[in-house]
């Protein structure tokens, strides 16, 4: 403990999503339902592209990479918020809050990578079909995985360890349903204006870039499919494009809203909305999005629930 107006290694206290008590039995069923369908989807997901060998290739490799870290962030935020509902306590400990912080920097950066590589694997698989096999072979699928889980997990611990080891005000609200950097700010004792530009660099290197990266390659892919003659052929195209650019908007913009702007232009109840979104609403979509939708899957899934039933009847 520090003396005077700050403290140190002491709980904080979440002030959740919704602050109406009559209202949080509602929200609990709706969040939990929909933390439920979002486990389902990539669970879902991650088994068949693990049992169907037809979906042993670069693309769906990277989709079970995406459902994987989809999973981990839903489960990072979604109980802590759910048992919060219910509960009369919303406290949560110096080590868990900082803990919480880590992981979900981590896995929001490692996603933010992932889907920028992503949508180069598409690029190279329509604009550059031939030389798809050298350039998305396996070693490179996982040096591109390696590589977005290891620069998202040393910038989630540079800030982490830096922000923890300021000190904090006597106010141990935090203003969000979760422990997030941008809510956090708020409660240190010293000037850190200089320090959010640091943060506004990372978030401009870690979402800016590879959403940048999305929309050139997607520019490039859509001006190779209008220049073929199947009028099917395009309109799935666009809307195979379109559906992915929606959610990785979703993601990016509302991550930049909150990354990239200093905290006394934050409003918390603002935050805790945009957060939604790529705490709960991307998780949710992202396997429907991009896999579910796939004939691919459609298929895989179908071959599997014969396979079942088939070995169900055959079973004495």
């Amino acid at each position: 403990m520090k003396t005077g107006n700050q403290s140190v290694e002491t709980d904080f206290i979440l002030s959740g999503l919704f602050q109406y008590g009559y209202m949080d039995a509602f929200f609990f069923v709706a969040i939990v339902i929909l933390f439920a369908v979002a486990l389902m989807g990539n669970i879902i997901l991650i088994l068949l592209i693990r049992l169907d060998t037809r979906l042993h290739t670069p693309m769906y490799f990277l989709f079970s990479q995406l459902s994987f870290l989809d999973i981990m962030n839903i489960s990072t935020t979604v109980p802590k918020m759910t048992t919060d509902f219910l509960s009369n306590s919303k406290t949560i400990t110096f080590l868990g809050c900082e803990i919480q912080t880590l992981v979900f920097l981590a896995l929001g950066g490692t996603e933010a990578l992932l889907l920028g590589f992503m949508s180069y694997d598409r690029y190279v698989a329509i604009c550059h079909p031939l030389h798809y096999p050298i350039f998305m072979s396996k070693k490179i699928c996982w040096f591109m995985v390696a590589c977005a889980w290891t620069s998202g997990s040393i910038n989630a611990l540079v800030h982490t360890l830096y922000v923890f080891h300021l000190p904090f005000c006597r106010s141990r609200l935090i203003n969000h349903f979760f422990c997030e950097l941008p809510s956090l700010l708020p409660l240190v004792c010293q000037d850190t204006s200089q320090y959010e530009y640091t943060v506004l660099l990372s978030g401009l290197i870690i979402l800016l870039l590879p959403f940048m990266a999305i929309l050139a390659s997607y520019a490039c892919v859509l001006t190779v499919v209008f220049q073929m003659n199947s009028g099917k052929g395009q309109r799935r195209a666009i809307s195979t494009c379109s559906s992915h650019l929606i959610v990785a908007s979703l993601f990016y913009v509302t991550g930049l809203s909150t990354y990239t702007r200093p905290h006394s232009l934050h409003s918390p109840e603002e935050d805790k909305a945009v957060a939604v979104f790529y705490t709960i609403i991307t998780p949710l979509l992202n396997p429907f999005i991009y896999s579910l939708r796939n004939k691919e899957v459609i298929g895989a899934m179908s071959r599997q629930l014969v396979e079942c039933i088939f070995v169900h009847k055959m079973s004495p």
